[in-house]
Order: C-alpha cells, then structure tokens, then sequence
C-alpha cells in the first residue's frame, strides 16, 4: 500500500508540470509577430536592393542637336543604403532562425540559455536596424531636399522612382524594428518570468 500510495503522489506530481502549457500560447504571438517582422525586414530588403533607375537627360545642344548623357540611381552608390541592406538582410535571418527556434527549440532543454540567448539576439538584430534605418533616413531625406548650405543638390526631383522606393523600403524597414522591438521587450520578460518564481518559490 505504500508503493501504491507513492505512485499515487508520484501521478499527482507529474500532473502538476501540465500547468505550465499556458506560456505556449505566448510562444505564438511572438511567433506571428516574428512572421511579420521577417516579411517587413525581407520586404524592405529585396525592394532596396533591387532598387534602380536609369534615365536620360540633355546636358548640352549643340546647334539643334541635343546632347544626352545616360545616368543611372543605383542602392550601392550609397554606403548608407549598403549599410541598410544589410541591416535588414542580418534581422530577416536572425527572425528566421528565431522562427526555427521557437518551433523546434522547446523540445530540447537547454535549463534556461536558450531564452537568454534569444533575448541578446534580439536586442543586437533590433539594435543594428536601429542604425540601418537612421542611416537610410538621413540620405533619404538629403535626397529628398537636398542641402542648400553644403551646396548638395536633391535628386529626388529627376529619379521619382528611385526614391519612391526607397520610402517604400525604409517604410517596411521601420514597421519590422517596431515589431523588434516589440519582441525584445517580451523575450526579456519571458526570461525574467521564471528567475521571479523561483525567488517566490521559497
């Protein structure tokens, strides 16, 4: 009877880890928005990247005949929008190996590293789109308007489509390090979570 009344308590406790399956549903809010951020971030990437305009101009007429020079708007003319693309290449990979994590990573036990590992990788990933969009940011708005003290032309005004999107890019850019940011903020009170009922715990 004693056994009997040991496995009963031994069934009573292991019937007690099936309260912890409420975190899961957690798991898949930041899992969606981790999908939304990799379609911002791979969006705003692909568009960048493939962003280029070539148009033709009259730069001189001699007699009756116009003089045309070809010039083109390409992304890697600029190192800021390089660095953009990058930015956003490096946060559309991490959200996709983060994804592959929080799908497949909860079967292994790792005793806690694997959310402090998330946690930091999220914060580096939001940290250097933090830094690709404000790069863009400024080109894009010196593109845009130019500046007058420097004596640095806008060119907005003779590539439209070029900057159309480039907007169009630092947009989705910018929706995908809000959603970062969002997630950053939950990764670090999802790992905060557990080290509070330990401390309760006693």
């Amino acid at each position: 009877m004693a056994s009997e009344n040991g496995e009963k308590v031994e069934v009573g406790l292991s019937a007690t880890p099936e309260t912890k399956t409420k975190p899961q549903k957690k798991d898949w809010v930041v899992l969606s928005l981790r999908m939304v951020a990799f379609l911002a971030t791979a969006s705003a990437t692909l568009v960048m990247a493939l962003n280029k305009q070539t148009k033709s101009f009259v730069v001189a007429t001699v007699g009756s005949t116009p003089i045309t020079a070809t010039l083109s708007a390409k992304f890697n003319q600029t190192p800021a929008f390089v660095f953009f693309v990058v930015a956003n290449a490096n946060a559309t990979l991490h959200n996709l190996v983060m994804i592959a994590m929080d799908v497949f990573g909860p079967q292994y036990d790792y005793k806690g590293l694997r959310l402090v590992l998330i946690a930091i990788l999220d914060m580096m990933a939001m940290a250097l789109a933090s830094a690709g969009d404000g790069a863009a940011t400024f080109m894009s708005e010196l593109g845009k308007n130019g500046n007058s003290h420097a004596r640095w032309d806008k060119i907005c005004d003779k590539f439209q489509t070029y900057c159309n999107r480039s907007g169009a890019a630092l947009i989705a850019s910018f929706i995908g390090f809000i959603l970062l940011l969002i997630i950053s903020v939950m990764s670090i009170i999802k790992l905060l979570k557990p080290n509070r009922i330990n401390h309760a715990s006693p």
